[in-house]
């Protein structure tokens, strides 16, 4: 569910919204860093409360796409590569970016009433990400047909590193942390209905000739490749999320 074994071609086939959500990412960290209208760009989609207070709502929004720092930038979209295609998949392209900019946007509310006024400007995908990893939530304690015990396991274990560090970390948008993960969950179970599980494709051999030689031998190669795999994808995606929340939201 969280290892990607696709190439380039064939996850832009299948996840497009993915990978138009990590264009739209790439092109605004550009934009804003490299090209002579950056600043003007940063200045009107930053999350600012006191703007919001005055009427520009759009922050509510275009703060979801908007990053600072090369870091920030690849670590979001990288956390989405990784959470985001088992639910796209599952939800179907138009109920994923409804729930991914609705938690979003919930997200930056939460931070507008609760944060006040003076809060700092903020930026990022952190809170629609979390709102992601909230729809998991759901999935491990109601709907456990459609996520299997191992990636249960994994991704509670991201979760809860990703809290930890919510609050042990400076720069954090604490606030838009939790209203996503609470907004996630609050409702993956009007988004679920009707949702399939999500099933790794994964290549059948057929041999219709006698073998010659000991028909397991591939088998338990294969195995030990797809631990490795799993390893690996295990460690990073902690790395990710560890990586995510240690800049700015």
């Amino acid at each position: 569910m969280f290892i990607r074994n696709e190439s380039f071609y064939s996850f832009r086939r299948r996840y497009p919204v993915i990978t138009i959500l990590v264009a739209i990412h790439l092109v605004l960290f550009i934009s804003m860093n490299f090209l002579p209208f950056g600043n003007w760009i940063r200045a009107m989609g930053i999350g600012y409360n006191l703007a919001v207070a005055n009427g520009e709502y759009w922050r509510l929004l275009t703060p979801i796409f908007m990053h600072i720092g090369a870091g920030h930038v690849i670590f979001n979209s990288f956390s989405l590569v990784i959470f985001g295609p088992a639910l796209e998949r599952m939800l179907g392209k138009f109920k994923f970016i409804v729930i991914y900019l609705l938690t979003g946007i919930i997200a930056n509310i939460a931070t507008y009433y609760l944060g006040g006024l003076t809060y700092p400007p903020h930026l990022g995908a952190s809170g629609a990400i979390f709102g992601l990893l909230g729809m998991y939530v759901y999935l491990v304690i109601n709907r456990k047909d459609l996520i299997d015990r191992a990636n249960s396991q994994l991704v509670m274990t991201i979760i809860l590193i990703g809290l930890v560090m919510t609050f042990v970390n400076p720069n954090i948008n604490i606030l838009a942390h939790l209203f996503g993960l609470i907004a996630g969950a609050a409702l993956a179970p009007l988004f679920l209905i009707g949702a399939k599980p999500f099933h790794a494709e994964q290549r059948v051999l057929v041999d219709t000739t006698e073998p010659i030689f000991d028909p397991n031998r591939w088998q338990r190669k294969r195995r030990i490749n797809k631990r490795f795999k799993q390893a690996f994808w295990i460690g990073f995606g902690v790395l990710v999320i560890s990586g995510l929340l240690s800049r700015f939201l």
